[in-house]
Order: structure tokens, then sequence, then C-alpha cells
């Protein structure tokens, strides 16, 4: 029978080990999140005092609705960054599921 100290050291690590990972992963999602953005910020800024084509993507998730009048939640903004619209491209085509993942945990940290 496995020792009781030695079954909590175990979980412990196993735990610890599974904590760090999901930080490496969060960092790399982020990373990953803000070089995706650079082919948005030719007309979107997170600067809410910026101006561009597009409206600032500054606070995107904290808000009540899209400038479309979608409401601000993930599922209308996968939609427009995958479908475009309203003189925005389409980016289904070049966007992995992957990316498109990592571009919204970016745009959500902003």
């Amino acid at each position: 029978m496995i020792p009781i100290r030695t079954l909590l050291a175990a979980v412990t690590l196993a735990t610890a080990g599974g904590v760090a990972a999901s930080q490496v992963e969060r960092m790399r999602a982020a990373s990953n999140g803000e070089r995706l953005f650079q082919q948005c910020s030719g007309c979107h800024s997170l600067d809410a005092r910026e101006k561009k084509v597009g409206p600032s993507l500054k606070g995107l998730f904290h808000k009540h609705e899209l400038a479309n009048g979608k409401p601000a939640d993930e599922r209308s903004i996968r939609l427009k960054i995958r479908n475009g619209g309203d003189g925005m491209p389409a980016y289904e085509r070049i966007f992995s599921a992957k990316d498109l993942d990592d571009l919204i945990f970016y745009l959500k940290s902003r």
C-alpha cells in the first residue's frame, strides 16, 4: 500500500505541474493573440481615444453591445471576426481555430 505522505506529495506535484503548464499556455495564448492583433491594428486600436476606420477594441468584452448592435459577447465577436461584414474583411480562412481562441483571449485582457 502507498503511504499517505507519498500519495499527497504526488498529488501536490501533479497539481503544481498542471498549474504551471496552464500559466505557460495562457502566456503563449496572450503572446500569439498580441501578434495576431497586429493584423487588426490597421483598422482597430486598443486606445479608446485613437480613431481609426474601425472601432476601438479597448474593453471590448466589457461593452454592452458591438457597433452593429449585436451583444458584445464571445459568440458575436467570434462570428464578426470569422465572417466580417460592415466593411470588415472575413478572417475565417486566415485565422485557425486556435488563432481565433488566442486572439479572443488577448482581447479579453484589454
